[in-house]
């Protein structure tokens, strides 16, 4: 059928690895105990991934359901459990399918796992939950991985709120400068950079920067 879904590749698949690193990284610069930065249940409503498998996966096992249909009816479900409506209530189903604009039958044959979901299906009801896309059809390894890529995120803004603090406090007007420029995050992320190539673009912009910066005269 037209608009059915086939799922996604696995090209972001073996992104887990890095990123685990990355983040247990910043976690010990950071002082952040891994219990609290790969908690499983967290993890697992940021992903829509089984709690089981996210600690198969942060084991480094191989682990997650190869079937996008068994794997959207899974992520619709963790939706309907964690995003609830104001009074703490479930929303139901005609609720489900006039905010996603299709028929409570549709609806309640996707949340049954009765019919297969369309590319639209998908979109109609990631948006209604206000999740991001591909929430209910990434394969559960590049799901993990996008979590904790948030995860990395907010780690790398307390880095830089750390190191900004500390600019502040200690004067110097060029690692204030150095600071203000987002530099040292930058330094950061370019470390994980895959090649040589990409690290030498980022090196190359900092020379720019740091030629056009002079410590005053003490």
């Amino acid at each position: 059928m037209a608009g059915d879904f086939e799922g996604p590749g696995t090209t972001q698949t073996a992104a887990l690895p890095s990123v685990l690193s990355r983040v247990a990284a910043l976690a010990d610069r950071l002082g952040v105990p891994h219990a609290e930065v790969f908690d499983t249940g967290r993890l697992s409503a940021a992903s829509g991934v089984p709690e089981s498998v996210v600690k198969a996966l942060l084991g480094g096992r191989a682990a997650g359901e190869p079937d996008v249909q068994a794997r959207f009816t899974q992520r619709l479900d963790l939706l309907r459990r964690t995003r609830l409506k104001p009074n703490g209530r479930r929303y139901t189903q005609q609720e489900i399918a006039d905010g996603a604009g299709m028929s409570r039958q549709q609806a309640g044959a996707l949340i049954n796992g009765d019919r297969r979901p369309t590319m639209e299906h998908c979109d109609a009801l990631q948006r209604f939950f206000r999740v991001h896309a591909g929430f209910l059809t990434a394969e559960d390894p590049e799901a993990l991985a996008g979590a904790l890529q948030r995860t990395e995120q907010e780690l790398l803004q307390q880095l830089a709120d750390r190191e900004r603090a500390a600019t502040e406090a200690a004067g110097d007007p060029l690692e204030r400068l150095l600071q203000d420029h987002g530099v040292r995050g930058i330094a950061w992320r370019a470390a994980q950079l895959p090649t040589d190539q990409h690290r030498d673009k980022v090196a190359e912009w900092l020379d720019m920067l740091l030629e056009s910066v002079k410590r005053p005269e003490s």
